[in-house]
């Protein structure tokens, strides 16, 4: 089982590389591509008997949902740029119009292998389990009329079918809603004859639809919406003939642009944005698989489409609602078993956590380690009188955030609460917008981050009085402060009063805050400023500790890896022998492994119950080692587009057990880590014989201590 879209062909030989210079177009992989392939391996998690059903079809929808961002993101920005004239190819040497050929092909096989797995493995495999998606031509006679039931009842008063004449031309079509494509003979009750009707799967009602059990063979037989919709459509159309009914459904740019050198209100000029993001320009079109070529080709005009952006599902066209079934079917034996995360038992004890802090540094490896202490601290803050301010970054937090309440509470009591609430984080823009009012409202000085950066560092800083001296307490992150994803993402957070390390994340607050140049940091190193050059610096390094035979080695775990300079200097690295272990989740536009130029270079991606988030950076630097960890991938939004923290591991256990975690045990793993080879193939990790120990990583650090490997 390979990942394989082809995402970057060598066209010399690979001998002919020894000397090549490190920046031809022909040793980047394509970044769309290499993207389409982490889906791929997403895909390969839906087909792993080893995983619990249930979190195969969970899979399965999350490859979905992926898809759509990629168009609704990555696609557009592609039009976007060649609608400006912007063709220019890339680092990979393909132009924007070579990358959206690549894309067609690579997603017409990727959709074709999602529905043969719903339809071939999954919905059997969930059938022997008695929880069956049940088909229109499947039903019996008591099911087919307690669905018409419930279709009279609870759909049909919610649907307005609209019937296409001079008079109701092509309607506005909502960002990725459900419609149907309905072909009409007969004329209405006012003599037109349209031939079509567009009807509208309802925003307000489940797609996924359970029947009861005294209606059906047991309590987990379920049917989609559109399935009933389908069945019963005709009876929208008194007296006229239904001919036939197609599902579809549209994706469109979903980037919002807002000028800001121009805008006086950020947050009012992107609520402006927000209201026409649904209906922006189309980029793809979804039809089920029998609708006739004439219809489709129809519905895409109406788009501004042409024919390469139809794509044809051979089942439900919102594939991705499946996940409903996951919690509907109460069937915990199928999905992954329950865990309880660690605390520390002094955080646990500790009625006092900044004197817990004030003894040490705190390290937690989330979801491993519970993100509770983060937010018991930010509680003991606000009821902690000798607390005088409080300042956090706040980039995704989810709705009902316990931080944000304490941040109100806080300002509420007196406290000087300062919070840099990032607007523009995609798709998470108007429940920021909401919490930046609600949290005005309450008297929090609210600032929205940089002009043009956008404000990704994960930062919280508590100023306390003690002992008639301002003492400070720090949360360094990366990851988000979403207590949703602090148990679904692997990240590290740091609790520290390291004076210098409080220091350097006062300045970058009074950066973000005010209008000061900015002022050198010790510890810390940060983008868009320092923490590019800083990495090449560190690489250079790695290289002159190889050239005088001195301990040398780069270990580094991200999401992305696609910027350039970070490439060619790794590239350079490795020709001067210096081994280099990487960990990258989903984009990697190096090539590994080419006799002479990256042999000593390895990729790995681990893909499992937890989205690997955390980013780590691991220089051996001549037995000095140097373990960071920071919001920042090697991509050039994080270093040159947005305010990043990269933060140093201090104590030398924490910095060993940072390094082991995220990087080391990676590359012992042989059951969810994936292999990237030079051809831009990634291949399975498997035990290297019958014998080899079986690694699987995120497992190991769920049974942490006792089972993890040294």
């Amino acid at each position: 089982m390979t990942a394989n879209p082809s995402i970057g062909q060598l066209t010399e030989p690979i001998s002919a590389w020894h000397e090549a210079s490190v920046d031809a177009p022909e040793l980047f992989f394509n970044r769309e591509l290499s993207l389409l392939s982490f889906n791929q391996r997403v895909i390969a998690l839906a087909q792993d008997p080893r995983i619990p059903l249930l979190e195969r079809l969970r899979f399965l929808c999350i490859s979905c949902t992926n898809l759509d961002e990629f168009f609704e993101v990555r696609v557009a920005s592609i039009q976007q740029r060649m609608a400006h004239g912007a063709n220019q190819p890339g680092s990979d040497g393909l132009t924007p119009g070579q990358t959206l050929q690549a894309i067609r092909k690579t997603v017409v096989e990727m959709v074709d292998e999602q529905y043969r797995i719903l339809n071939e493995e999954l919905t059997p495999a969930l059938r022997d389990e008695n929880i069956r998606i049940l088909r229109r031509s499947t039903w019996t006679n008591q099911q087919r009329d307690w669905l018409h039931s419930h279709f009279q009842n609870e759909i049909m008063p919610v649907l307005s079918p609209l019937g296409l004449d001079p008079a109701h031309p092509f309607p506005r079509i909502l960002n990725k809603s459900l419609n149907f494509a309905v072909a009409l003979d007969g004329e209405d009750a006012f003599g037109r004859d349209s031939g079509m009707a567009l009807v509208r799967a309802p925003r307000s009602l489940p797609r996924i639809i359970r029947i009861p059990s005294n209606h059906s063979d047991g309590p987990n037989d379920f049917v989609f919406l559109s399935s009933v919709m389908h069945a019963f459509i005709q009876e929208l159309f008194p007296g006229m003939q239904v001919e036939g009914c197609y599902q579809f459904r549209v994706t469109r740019n979903s980037e919002l642009f807002v000028d800001e050198e121009e805008v006086e209100d950020l947050a009012r000029a992107l609520e402006g944005e927000l209201m026409g993001r649904g209906f922006a320009q189309a980029v793809r079109l979804e039809v089920a698989a029998n609708c006739p070529q004439p219809i489709a080709q129809f519905l895409a005009t109406q788009f501004g489409l042409d024919a390469s952006a139809i794509y044809q599902c051979d089942g439900p066209v919102n594939l991705n609602r499946l996940s409903a079934v996951c919690d509907l079917a109460d069937r915990a034996d199928l999905c992954y078993p329950p865990f309880q995360p660690a605390t520390p038992r002094a955080l646990i004890t500790s009625d006092n956590l900044f004197a817990a802090i004030d003894r040490q540094d705190w390290v937690l490896h989330h979801p491993y380690d519970s993100f509770t202490p983060v937010v018991d601290l930010m509680r003991q803050a606000v009821n902690d009188p000798a607390v005088l301010a409080i300042k956090q970054t706040l980039y995704r937090t989810g709705e009902d955030s316990a931080l944000v309440s304490l941040l109100i509470e806080a300002a509420r009591a007196g406290k000087d609460v300062t919070v840099i609430v990032e607007l523009r984080a995609r798709f998470d823009e108007e429940a920021n917008i909401a919490l930046a009012t609600r949290m005005q409202e309450a008297g929090v000085q609210v600032v929205y981050g940089v002009v043009g950066h956008k404000t990704h560092a994960k930062m919280m800083l508590i100023v306390r009085r003690e002992r008639g001296e301002l003492r400070r307490y720090v949360h360094l992150g990366t990851g988000n402060y979403h207590q949703g994803t602090t148990k679904a993402y692997t990240d590290w957070s740091l609790l520290t009063a390291h004076p210098a390390l409080a220091e350097d994340v006062h300045l970058m607050f009074q950066q973000l805050s005010g209008l000061g140049q900015a002022k050198a940091l010790t510890h810390l190193l940060q983008s868009p400023f320092n923490l590019h050059t800083a990495l090449l610096a560190k690489i250079d390094r790695e290289i002159d500790h190889a050239q005088h035979h001195r301990p040398c080695g780069i270990d580094a775990k991200m999401n992305g890896l696609t910027e350039p300079e970070i490439i060619q200097a790794l590239y350079r690295a490795s020709r001067a022998g210096v081994p280099i272990r990487l960990v990258v989740r989903g984009i990697c536009c190096l090539k590994p492994g080419i006799e002479g130029l990256s042999e000593n270079i390895q990729v790995r991606s681990v893909l499992g119950r937890f989205l690997e988030h955390s980013r780590v950076y691991h220089f051996v630097n001549g037995g000095q080692s140097e373990t960071m960890a920071a919001s920042a991938d090697w991509m050039e939004r994080n270093l040159f587009q947005r305010v990043e923290a990269c933060f140093p591991l201090l104590n030398a256990d924490d910095a060993h057990r940072v390094w082991t975690e995220s990087i080391d045990l990676a590359f012992q793993d042989n059951q969810s880590a994936w292999a990237l080879s030079p051809d831009g193939t990634y291949a399975p990790v498997t035990p290297a014989t019958g014998h080899a120990p079986i690694v699987d990583m995120q497992k190991a650090l769920i049974d942490w201590p006792s089972d993890a490997p040294a």
